[in-house]
């Protein structure tokens, strides 16, 4: 699954950690969800997408290869 989070927090100046305290997760969940090495829950997908106000369609993207 591709995502938007690195671009979305670096538009607003945030760094990881300032993300990861808006959504009450840690600094290296927000990191493993932006590289791609782990797939956040859907709780943890309509917090982000609250967070950035903004559709969970709009931040995550299926790899359709």
């Amino acid at each position: 699954m591709r995502n938007r989070l690195r671009e979305l927090r670096a538009a607003r100046r945030w760094s990881q950690a300032d993300l990861a305290e808006k959504c009450g997760v840690s600094r290296q969940a927000i990191n493993a969800i932006e590289t791609g090495k782990y797939d956040p829950s859907l709780p943890l997908a309509f917090t982000l997408a609250d967070v950035f106000a903004l559709t969970i369609e709009e931040i995550f993207q299926p790899d359709r290869s």
